[in-house]
């Protein structure tokens, strides 16, 4: 027993313990590998993402561009802030200017709005893909002062508010039909399926993304920031026991399965109604949903896609953007008095450190990327696929934490 205790002791003091400026060396060689695969192979010539790579095709494909290429924008500036390298910031103007060209300007109904298609067998323009896309266009004018990137996102939210808001219930319809300019309050693209639809399967409270606080906060309009707060409340009241909102799509209440980052955006903008009315009941709600992502987190910091609310899982897909994510709302947490949550963000940390595809792969898709896979069957195939998401998220993460850890 001794003479183990003394081999392990010999093993542990064999392990290299970085220093603090090792250790920031090494998170900065990430953000700067990461980002070099977000500008210069995942954004494609027009500027947009190109969203999924078939790994056993090797060829890409288009899944919800304006969302993803806005959540690739919000990576790439927040990289520039640190690294001070203007490629990267010159990237995400090439692809905020693809992003702004989706201004709808000749359309009888749709005038002001953004031709937002969803893409993957809907082809409606969808609120979310609109407003989770925009905190990128919002992070982009106050870097490089440009309003138009905050203008057009603004046209989009002002129109949606004009004609997709269901105030007395909290909620925005989903979906838009891009010909006819009607919005579909009858029956959801999200459940083609499905014969009778709720309120709750037409329109969710779409607060991800805080379009409406940053409206507010660009154009210190008071309308937006009551709509924003409304909405905080309607998150509020519609959280469940386990801090999330499983009435509501892509969750599946009938099979008990929640979506991978879903929730997480919903806690995420609580977190910025706290910081704008300091109402401490919004982080108590993210702190709610934050703990069951954690528990559905392995105990190395991969999270799957598919987890059950009564704690099984599917192993067949890692979402490396869920682990990044969580490890995002862990720091704006931490910061404000939620230790608890310490340990998880150094958990994430060493997950999208250890796990991405190494800046020499021989598969110039994927240097420098952050592993985020997706299986599905599809046309009679299977259908395995590294996102696009994962680095973006990723590669925010990474950059909150330097910021956490180094400034």
């Amino acid at each position: 027993m001794k003479l183990s205790k003394m081999l392990f002791a010999v093993i542990l003091l064999s392990i290299p313990v970085l220093s603090t400026a090792q250790q920031k060396e090494k998170v900065l060689k990430a953000i700067e590998e990461t980002s070099n695969f977000a500008a210069f192979t995942l954004l494609d010539e027009i500027g947009k993402s190109k969203c999924d790579y078939n790994l056993t095709e090797g060829k890409w494909y288009e899944y919800e561009p304006p969302w993803h290429t806005g959540q690739v924008i919000n990576a790439l500036v927040e990289s520039y802030k640190i690294t001070k390298n203007k490629k990267y910031l010159d990237e995400a103007i090439r692809a905020g200017n693809w992003w702004v060209s989706l201004l709808i300007t000749d359309h009888p109904k749709l005038k002001g709005m953004l031709n937002a298609i969803h893409g993957d067998g809907n082809d409606n323009i969808i609120f979310a893909t609109v407003s989770d896309g925009t905190p990128g266009l919002f992070n982009l004018y106050k870097a490089t002062g440009d309003k138009k990137y905050a203008e057009v996102a603004t046209s989009a939210g002002k129109w949606m508010l004009e004609n997709m808001y269901v105030p007395e219930h909290g909620v925005f319809y989903d979906a838009v039909d891009p010909k006819s300019g009607e919005v579909l309050k009858e029956n959801s693209p999200f459940w083609p399926d499905k014969k009778e639809q709720t309120l709750y399967d037409v329109s969710r409270p779409n607060n991800e993304g805080s379009l409406f606080k940053d409206m507010y906060e660009f154009t210190k309009n008071g309308e937006y920031k009551k709509v924003f707060i409304d909405l905080c409340e309607s998150l509020i009241q519609k959280q469940d026991q386990y801090g999330l909102w499983m009435d509501f799509t892509p969750n599946h209440k009938s099979e008990g399965t929640f979506h991978p980052r879903f929730n997480l955006w919903y806690a995420e903008s609580l977190i910025e109604g706290f910081d704008l009315t300091g109402d401490r009941r919004y982080l108590e709600a993210a702190a709610k949903t934050l703990r069951t992502y954690l528990k559905a987190m392995r105990k190395d910091g991969t999270f799957f896609y598919v987890n059950y609310i009564d704690g099984r899982y599917n192993e067949n897909s890692v979402t490396g953007s869920a682990t990044a994510f969580c490890g995002i709302l862990a720091i704006r947490l931490v910061k404000n008095g939620f230790n608890e949550f310490k340990d998880s963000i150094e958990l994430s940390a060493k997950w999208i450190l250890n796990n991405r595809f190494s800046a020499d792969h021989p598969d110039p898709n994927l240097r420098g990327s952050v592993i985020d896979t997706r299986t599905r069957s599809r046309q009679g195939k299977i259908w395995l696929t590294q996102r696009d998401v994962g680095t973006s998220f990723g590669l925010r993460f990474l950059c909150d934490y330097y910021n956490y850890k180094f400034n």
